[in-house]
């Protein structure tokens, strides 16, 4: 081999061990997997949905859109339940949204969680709004939803650890039935620092339909069920890896030091 073809292939061959060594100390991952959400208890969760429209969202002396509830109502591809009960005995339900509008355009519904007591760690109240946390580093938000095939489309809002929120397209939602739409998290959003402990969760904040200018807006139903997250929960080990667990850290610290 000539003396300028040997270079070439070191070079490469050093690209490829750099790469390599760069892989596996930074993008080892264990993909798993969690549902957040099964809207199958609603009544007993930590905090309840509500809903919210925009300017135009209808309202008469009979009735205030958009409204919300829980409703016996499930995915058939998701469970094959012909008593309303999943294998474990629990009574399943979707949650639902009933919109109307009084005019056309980009009309919207946010439906968001709040929280259902006082939190006094936090102090929040009931009824604040209470963002959802997603464990690990989040890859996918997959959700379940039913729709009427309207022109309409979904998104989800998450916030990072530095406050920021970041909008993702679920899906549109000009389909017949239920159907499992999947957002994308991409890598720019920020889920891990420098220092340890590295891993910074996201939490989610809301979902919102968006209604399309020329789609009709009389009153319409959409339903979820099943919301989960492809989550990759790998973490280093290392000697100490356990001062860098802050429930540890807090333990240490609040116990005093002797």
């Amino acid at each position: 081999m000539k003396h300028g073809s040997l270079r070439v292939f070191c070079l490469i061959l050093m690209a490829c061990i750099t790469v390599a060594s760069g892989f596996s100390d930074e993008f080892t991952s264990s993909l798993e997997t969690i549902v957040l959400e099964t809207f199958d208890n609603g009544s007993e969760a930590g905090y309840d949905w509500k809903v919210e429209g925009s300017k135009f969202a209808t309202q008469t002396d009979e009735a205030t859109y958009p409204k919300s509830a829980f409703v016996a109502a499930w995915p058939s591809q998701l469970f094959k339940s012909k008593d309303g009960k999943d294998k474990d005995g629990n009574t399943l339900n979707a949650l639902g949204i009933q919109g109307a509008f009084d005019r056309r355009g980009d009309n919207w519904i946010d439906i968001y969680p709040t929280l259902k007591e006082d939190d006094a760690n936090s102090g929040a109240a009931a009824g604040d709004p209470f963002e959802i946390p997603m464990p690990g580093r989040t890859d996918k938000i997959s959700m379940w939803v039913w729709g009427m095939n309207l022109d309409y489309y979904l998104e989800v809002y998450v916030r990072d650890y530095l406050g920021l929120v970041h909008v993702l397209k679920m899906g549109d939602l000009d389909f017949a039935g239920w159907k499992k739409l999947v957002g994308n998290v991409p890598s720019t959003i920020r889920q891990n620092k420098k220092s340890y402990p590295r891993l910074e969760s996201l939490k989610l904040v809301k979902f919102r339909i968006w209604t399309k200018p020329r789609e009709q807006v009389s009153p319409f139903y959409v339903y979820f069920d099943q919301l989960a997250t492809l989550t990759d929960t790998f973490e280093s080990i290392f000697d100490g890896d356990d001062l860098a667990d802050p429930d540890t850290v807090q333990e240490l610290w609040n116990g005093g030091g002797q």
